[in-house]
């Protein structure tokens, strides 16, 4: 910290510290624009989350900041299991469900996560896959006491009904 040059100076850290949160947006901003081209800034910055921000208690001063930051990262891993999930070049599951896990460390209760994460085990073939995200979006609303998200439920319902092709075939 440098040094204050009065009493009334407010306390601030030195140009020269960086923060996690600082480059996360920085990488986001940039990418978000790109689309689909902008994956490794997205990825880039999703690697730097590690869990919750501010832990599982924070100061009633970081409540707003943890809101903002939980929600971004959601967004984010939304959006790269999104690009990873889709046809082309840079379709790959397993980058898809790191994101998805990523977000869910961050926020267990955002069902636009588990969505994808179901979206991305049916696409798989997944079919076990499949089965334990549905039990594990089941279990979280269970212990929240609160019902399934429509979309969420409709999905599960189309999910189950329609087999992939490489289901069928094992059929």
């Amino acid at each position: 910290m440098p040094r204050r040059s009065s009493g009334e100076d407010p306390y601030q850290l030195s140009p020269s510290v960086h923060c996690d949160w600082t480059r996360f947006l920085q990488l986001v901003e940039h990418a978000l624009p790109m689309g689909p081209t902008g994956l490794p800034d997205l990825e880039k910055a999703l690697a730097l989350v590690r869990g919750k921000p501010f832990g599982g208690k924070p100061l009633p001063w970081a409540i707003p900041l943890q809101q903002e930051m939980i929600t971004r990262i959601v967004d984010i891993a939304h959006t790269i299991a999104t690009h990873r999930t889709a046809t082309g070049r840079q379709h790959n599951f397993s980058a898809a469900r790191l994101a998805i896990v990523t977000g869910l460390d961050v926020d267990d209760t955002a069902e636009v996560l588990y969505r994808d994460w179901l979206r991305i085990e049916h696409a798989a073939g997944n079919r076990q896959g499949l089965h334990t995200a549905i039990t594990r979006v089941q279990q979280v609303n269970q212990a929240l006491d609160c019902s399934l998200e429509t979309e969420t439920f409709q999905l599960i319902n189309e999910l189950l009904n329609n087999p992939t092709p490489e289901a069928r075939k094992a059929l």
